[in-house]
């Protein structure tokens, strides 16, 4: 009978061990790769690239970001609350905690779009605390000191941010679908809306008629915005543009992806703008390359739910978070 005690222990350990986020060395993803259906795709990214997974074991990763300065890529596990940091050199660690739920009651949901401004200042969406916040504390010593940037829309709380992207002129454009909120009673907001704030703190709507609007990311000349619709319904990514306040005129149909949804995993997710201009955005079968006329021309197989993606500096490599993974690829 003494030994029972023993033997759940070791179970609890192996099991312990298999659920721990890892740094995975020389793993390539077999399942992952690089599908050109039209010639100008090979301009960015090779056929025969691999899709290598860096890290993995993680509940669902999101929202990373390069940080030159720390030689790195964050990323936000959401559901564990904690921000990780993966480096070329060194390895896989925590560098926040809590990183978007800081209440005392019990656990929530954490960050998940994460993008630095102009002062390489890290900002969050945060679905816990359902608020754009500012990490008011240095990158290489982070600490979970937040400052709010935006909280509310006419004195009612944000549902949940979830990804974000930061204009020149340091107007944050974001989006408030209702996926960290506890339950639909906590609900303050009726619609799931695309807003932006500026430096002072002034928050405007910009459109409240998409289903799920998720990724969000504005083109090289800041004239046209692109919005991603996480809505199994109606699986597309949508195409604003911009007047000379900042604001969302001529909405129109971008991409429609519902026919790839059909056979692929995934719904239409974080995006990121290439210096060619072309479009990555996690979706349906992986990462979708869009040229800005809407071609599909690449697919970035990842094997899982992709989520999110961002470039090194130089753009020679793309970060993935997929499902439980992270993952890169290089770039021409």
């Amino acid at each position: 009978m003494k030994t029972l005690p023993l033997i759940l222990l070791a179970f609890l350990l192996v099991i312990f061990a298999c659920n721990t986020p890892k740094k995975v060395n020389n793993q390539v993803q077999t399942s992952a790769l690089v599908i050109i259906l039209e010639p100008e795709a090979e301009k960015i990214i090779d056929k025969n690239a691999t899709v290598e997974v860096i890290a993995e074991g993680f509940t669902w990763a999101e929202g990373p970001v390069w940080v030159k300065d720390l030689n790195a890529v964050l990323f936000s596990d959401v559901p564990e609350n904690r921000i990780y940091k993966w480096t070329l050199d060194d390895s896989l660690s925590i560098f926040l905690e809590p990183s978007g739920y800081t209440g005392n009651t019990k656990p929530g949901s954490g960050s998940n779009g994460l993008m630095l401004d102009g002062s390489g200042r890290l900002i969050l969406c945060q679905h816990g605390d359902r608020r754009i916040a500012l990490l008011n504390a240095d990158l290489k010593t982070p600490s979970s000191l937040f400052t709010t940037l935006a909280d509310n829309y006419k004195a009612k709380k944000f549902n949940s941010p979830n990804d974000l992207h930061i204009k020149s002129n340091g107007d944050i454009y974001f989006t408030d679908p209702p996926y960290g909120l506890p339950n639909d009673s906590a609900r303050e907001i009726e619609f799931n809306g695309v807003y932006k704030v500026n430096d002072i703190g002034e928050v405007t709507l910009l459109i409240d008629s998409l289903t799920r609007p998720n990724g969000i990311a504005l083109s090289l000349d800041e004239k046209t915005a692109y919005v991603a619709n996480s809505d199994p319904k109606k699986v597309v990514w949508y195409r604003y543009k911009l007047d000379s306040l900042g604001n969302f005129t001529d909405g129109s149909l971008f991409f429609d992806a519902t026919h790839l949804s059909l056979t692929e995993k995934g719904l239409p997710d974080g995006l990121k703008i290439h210096k060619s201009g072309n479009i990555f955005a996690t979706g349906p079968g992986g990462v979708l390359i869009i040229t800005p006329e809407g071609k599909h021309i690449a697919t970035i197989r990842t094997g899982a739910k992709a989520a999110n993606c961002a470039f090194d500096t130089e753009q020679k490599t793309l970060y993935i978070t997929a499902t439980d993974m992270l993952m890169r690829v290089a770039l021409k």
